[in-house]
């Protein structure tokens, strides 16, 4: 059988800054028949998501990310439907996903290795999966779970840095709804700042591009930050960082401004903020969701009930057709996106 699949074209090398040709789209074949314990699958949404940056580089700079090859199938969290069955569990007609799903249009996979899903939970939408109601928001839920400290009635004050993107956007929803009373949120544009407040239900949102960052925080926080929910490092990192209480914290989640850069994960702090840290005793754990893999069961269906009770709103910012991944890694990559970047490969 004849498919399409996408391929790593090239390496941006680790400072590089990642475009559209690094990867290519290409034909390719599958067998006719599957084997026991197989399913064929047809490709409907693929994530993209910027941990994959690190999976470009040779050396991933993870113990838990594989690298993608050269002129190999890339891959990554994914929905599809099965066509074809030789597992016990699964048959023609079922939606399943994977996060190790091949970036092709038709695959044949290890049924064993993949999960059902149940598109009642998400309202039908099928994409919340791969975001709201998958990783994406596991990550939200579970970091200010475990590494927030969020009490409700304790009167705390979040800042969620890359508020616009796939887990910002769900992480200052879900500060609220764990009981944070000002949540307040930092983008690149208006037009992202306006959706937080006006839609997402942020108090405030700045704009890092136009705004002086420090200056709006001791406006919009005058009793400090409690909380923050760090998806970017870099500068505005520190800036935050700087208007943090004492025994405050930090949710590590990305570090997104820093994956351009040949830089040990978590990067180290400035000298005079890893004072503040210290002095404040402000933690600033590495945040890592696989290790609450016990906890996903019952933290999915949590998110899928805010969901269905409209109290979580959801963003996806959807590319159509498997030969614009590229492209649409290129503009997650630059801030492009509003919410989860997916991409619709077929209906």
């Amino acid at each position: 059988m004849i498919i399409q699949r996408v391929v790593l074209n090239s390496r941006p090398g680790k400072n590089g800054v990642p475009v559209a040709e690094n990867f290519r789209l290409e034909q390719s074949t599958i067998a006719d028949t599957i084997q026991a314990g197989q399913v064929r699958v047809r490709t409907l949404y693929l994530s993209v998501d910027p941990y994959m940056r690190c999976r470009m580089n040779e050396d991933t700079g993870s113990d838990y990310l594989l690298p993608w090859q050269l002129s190999e199938v890339a891959d990554g969290g994914g929905i599809g439907i099965v066509e074809e069955s030789k597992h016990d569990n699964l048959a023609k007609g079922d939606f399943v996903i994977s996060f190790s799903w091949p970036w092709q249009t038709v695959a044949i996979l290890d049924g064993s290795l993949l999960q059902k899903l149940v598109p009642q939970l998400v309202n039908g939408h099928l994409s919340y999966f791969l975001g709201a109601a998958g990783i994406t928001g596991l990550t939200a839920l579970l970091g200010i779970k475990e590494k927030g400290h969020v009490a409700a009635g304790a009167n705390q004050t979040m800042v969620v840095s890359g508020a616009a993107g796939a887990c910002g956007s769900l992480a200052g929803q879900i500060g609220r709804l764990e009981g944070c009373s000002r949540v307040v949120g930092i983008a690149g544009t208006d037009e992202k700042c306006s959706i937080l407040v006006q839609e997402m239900g942020f108090d405030a949102a700045i704009n890092y591009k136009k705004e002086d960052v420090a200056e709006q925080l001791r406006k919009l926080c005058p009793g400090g930050v409690d909380v923050y929910f760090d998806n970017v490092g870099g500068d505005i990192s520190d800036t935050v960082i700087s208007q943090m209480n004492r025994n405050s914290h930090i949710i590590l989640c990305g570090q997104i401004s820093q994956y351009n850069k040949d830089v040990p994960y978590p990067p180290p702090l400035p000298p005079d903020i890893e004072k503040i840290q210290k002095e404040r005793n402000i933690t600033r754990e590495r945040f890592l969701v696989l290790n609450y893999m016990d906890k996903q069961e019952a933290s999915v269906l949590q998110l899928c009930q805010w969901i269905q009770e409209g109290k979580l709103k959801v963003r996806e910012t959807m590319v159509e057709g498997l030969a614009n991944v590229g492209a649409a890694f290129q503009s997650m990559m630059n801030g492009g996106n509003i919410g989860k970047q997916i991409v619709l490969v077929s209906k």
